[in-house]
């Protein structure tokens, strides 16, 4: 019965037009568990940190694991499951949750949607690359996938976030739950396990009250930024990359991929 009324909602709610312009991320019902509980996590896609709660399709998963430590435990979870994600936590320490859709093909019918895109996500020279290439307004197709992680505390919540080979990642480079945030969470946005120069990443701030707000910040050289942190937050991290792909006739397939990392924690009180 679950999987019948998550499709029905999941097309009313969202077409592939508004799925692929929204963030997804990984929203764990609680971010502190102790040893002995279950992790709950559900896959959210929406905007301003307030969306709609995927059910498990294990078809649309490439990757879905719990890492910690050396300890990678798959999710095996049922189709229509919701959470998505539901395991005992068992081990002690920093558990990182990673999910990595497979890619998902849309075709633009308005052009507009495609410039509003690339101006929010900050692709400078996507419009004239587009008219380089000789690609038409409309009826042209875009790939793309995501690549979200979140960090969840189990017990003392003790570790380290890592890069964990996922195409594009950030990778927090402090621990939420352990070290001090005084001067903001330093992160590492990662491209292909490089790091990611003068990229564009969006902060999302959701307060106790739901109240969210949204900064935009920009890495250094080495891939390298510290975005300013409070305690007793959940904060959203999205970074995405867009890139043309070797095909200039949008009667042959896709012309356009992107790839979207997000990073989700809470700050303790």
């Amino acid at each position: 019965m679950r999987l019948p009324v998550f499709l029905a909602a999941l097309a009313v709610v969202l077409s592939a037009a508004t799925a692929k312009a929204h963030e997804f991320w990984l929203s764990p019902e609680d971010y502190t568990v102790a040893p002995e509980d279950v992790m709950q996590v559900r896959l959210r896609i929406g905007s301003e940190m307030k969306g709609v709660a995927l059910s498990y399709l294990p078809q649309d998963s490439a990757r879905f694991e719990v890492i910690q430590g050396d300890t990678i435990r798959p999710v095996e979870g049922r189709m229509g499951d919701n959470p998505a994600l539901a395991m005992d936590s068992q081990l002690d320490g920093l558990a990182m949750v990673v999910h990595e859709t497979k890619d998902t093909e849309l075709t633009y019918d308005d052009f507009a949607v495609f410039q509003d895109f690339v101006a929010h996500k900050d692709f400078r020279t996507a419009l004239a690359d587009h008219t380089a290439r000789g690609l038409p307004t409309t009826g042209f197709s875009e790939t793309y996938r995501r690549h979200a992680k979140s960090l969840i505390a189990v017990g003392s919540g003790a570790g380290a976030d890592r890069a964990v080979g996922l195409k594009i990642e950030i990778v927090a480079l402090a621990n939420p739950y352990t070290d001090d945030l005084t001067a903001g969470m330093p992160l590492l946005v990662l491209l292909d396990g490089v790091p990611r120069a003068n990229a564009q990443l969006e902060l999302f701030q959701k307060l106790p009250d739901g109240t969210v707000t949204i900064s935009l910040h920009r890495t250094d050289a080495d891939g390298h930024l510290t975005v300013p942190v409070q305690p007793g937050i959940e904060y959203l991290a999205d970074s995405v990359d867009l890139r043309a792909l070797p095909n200039d006739d949008v009667d042959a397939g896709p012309v356009w991929h992107s790839d979207w990392a997000s990073l989700t924690f809470r700050t303790p009180d």
